[in-house]
């Protein structure tokens, strides 16, 4: 996820490590790069991951709870939570995965906008 997400840690700056993985992760989450539902991984894989102690991100998860942008569940772990969203950020963060596809596929823009009103038409009209 750190890869994927580029989250890091800068050991130099004044502000506090824990405060800097919680802005990040809050800034992921309210940009819709992390959906409502998607998992974060474990304090102890991302503290391994970043180089910091477990209470360390224990705490940014825990602010960030606190602020209503992740839930933690029993069993399924820590994850972003679905009531600070809005549809438009979701669908928008998939329209951008899709555009990255379009260009990693070498296809030009008619032909990916033709591929989405023809899946449009598949699905029906909203409502």
């Amino acid at each position: 996820m750190t890869d994927d997400l580029r989250i890091a840690v800068d050991p130099t700056s004044a502000e506090p490590p824990f405060e800097q993985v919680r802005a990040q992760l809050a800034g992921l989450v309210t940009s819709g790069r992390l959906l409502p539902g998607e998992r974060l991984p474990t304090v102890r894989a991302l503290a391994a991951d970043l180089g910091l102690a477990v209470n360390t991100v224990a705490r940014a998860y825990r602010e960030l709870e606190t602020a209503g942008l992740v839930e933690t569940r029993r069993r399924a772990g820590t994850v972003v939570a679905s009531g600070e969203h809005t549809a438009d950020i979701a669908v928008a963060a998939l329209a951008t995965k899709y555009a990255l596809a379009v260009r990693e596929a070498g296809l030009d823009d008619a032909t990916a906008l033709d591929l989405v009103r023809s899946a449009l038409r598949t699905v029906g009209p909203a409502g």
